[in-house]
C-alpha cells in the first residue's frame, strides 16, 4: 500500500478540504484527488462520498481513518528513528547464537553497513542466556536468540527457518514418492540438539509410533550433523537456510515429511524497552532486502 495515498486520505480529513490539503502536501488539488482514488481502488471500497465541492465520510471511510492515522504516525516515527540512527550511533553491538552468525549475521551486516558507512559493528557469539544477561548489562544493543522472555525486553519475531528432513545425495528415499515418520523412524538418525521447542515437537511426531526411532547420533554442532549425513551416516532434520550450501552442491538432499507441518526454527531479536533507539528497525530494514533463494552460497 502506497503510503503516499494514504498520507492524503489523513490530511484531506485533517483538514477539512481537497485544498488545503493539497498546499500542506505541496501538490496540486488534482493530484490529491488522484492519490485518494488510487487508495480506493487498492482498498476495493469508496471512503468519500462526493457532492459537487462537499464531501462526507463513508462509514467504510470512518472505520479506515484510525488505521490509516496509526499507519502514517508508524511511518514518520520510524522515518525519524532511521535519521536518528543515522547520526547518533557510531557503533552497533551485537549478539546471537552460532547458528544465526553463520548463517543470517552474514546476510544482513552487509546491508547494514550499505545504509550506514560509518558504523562499526560489534559481534559476540554465545548461547541465549548469556546474550540476555549481557543485553540487561548494557554490553550489547540487540540479540539474536531462539526464545525468550523477560520484562525489561522487547522482543520481536526475526526470521522463521523451516525445519526438514535431509539425506545425502545417493539414499533411497529419493527413489520413493513418499515418506512417513515411520520410514524415518527406521534409519540411522542424526539427531541435532539446539534446545528449540520445534525440536521437541519433532520428539513428539516419533512418540505416536509403537517403536523408538534410531538416534545413533545425538550432536549439538550443525557443521558436524551435515558432514555425517553428507557421509551416508545418517538422515536428519535441518533448518533449511543452514544447509543451502550443500543442497546447491547436491551434497544434501531435503525429503518433504508432511508430519512436519510447518515447524520452524525461530530468530528472535531482542533490544531493551528502556533503549532510547529502536535497533529493531534497522534490522527489520536490513531483512526486506535480502533475497534468501540467492543468499546462502
Amino acid at each position: 500500500m502506497n503510503i503516499e495515498n494514504i498520507e492524503a486520505f489523513v490530511y484531506v480529513i485533517h483538514f477539512n478540504s481537497f485544498n488545503k490539503a493539497a498546499d500542506a502536501l505541496f501538490l496540486s488539488q488534482p493530484s490529491v484527488t488522484a492519490r485518494i482514488q488510487s487508495l480506493e481502488r487498492e482498498l476495493n471500497t469508496l471512503l468519500f462520498e462526493r457532492e459537487g465541492r462537499n464531501f462526507t465520510l463513508t462509514e467504510k471511510g470512518k472505520q479506515f481513518l484510525p488505521y490509516a492515522q496509526q499507519i502514517l504516525q508508524t511511518y514518520k516515527k520510524g522515518k525519524q528513528q532511521l535519521q536518528n540512527l543515522n547520526t547518533a550511533l557510531d557503533e552497533l553491538r551485537i549478539g546471537c547464537t552460532v547458528s544465526v552468525s553463520n548463517y543470517v549475521i552474514p546476510e544482513i551486516l552487509p546491508i547494514i553497513k550499505k545504509n550506514y558507512r560509518h558504523l562499526k559493528i560489534k559481534l559476540m557469539t554465545a548461547p541465549t542466556e548469556l546474550i540476555l544477561e549481557k543485553l540487561l548489562n548494557k554490553e550489547i544493543d540487540i540479540g539474536f536468540v531462539r526464545n525468550v522472555t523477560h520484562p525489561h525486553v522487547e522482543s520481536l519475531g526475526y526470521y522463521e527457518d523451516p525445519i526438514r528432513l535431509f539425506v545425502h545425495h545417493n539414499h533411497p528415499f529419493l527413489e520413493r514418492k513418499h515418506i512417513t515418520i515411520e520410514d524415518v523412524s527406521r534409519e540411522s538418525l542424526v539427531f541435532f540438539e539446539c534446545g528449540s521447542l520445534d525440536w521437541v515437537k519433532i520428539h513428539r511426531l516419533f512418540a505416536t509410533l509403537d517403536h523408538p526411532p534410531k538416534i545413533e547420533y545425538q550432536i549439538d554442532n550443525l557443521e558436524t550433523a551435515k558432514k555425517l549425513v553428507a557421509k551416508g551416516m545418517g538422515v536428519s532434520f535441518l533448518p533449511e537456510l543452514c544447509v543451502r550450501k550443500e543442497v546447491k552442491e547436491g551434497m544434501l538432499v531435503p525429503i518433504d515429511i508432511s508430519a512436519l507441518g510447518g515447524l520452524s526454527l525461530r530468530t528472535i531479536l531482542i533490544t531493551l524497552k528502556e533503549s532510547s533507539l529502536d535497533f529493531s528497525l534497522l534490522l527489520l530494514d536490513a531483512l526486506k532486502e535480502i533475497d534468501w533463494k540467492k543468499s546462502a552460497t
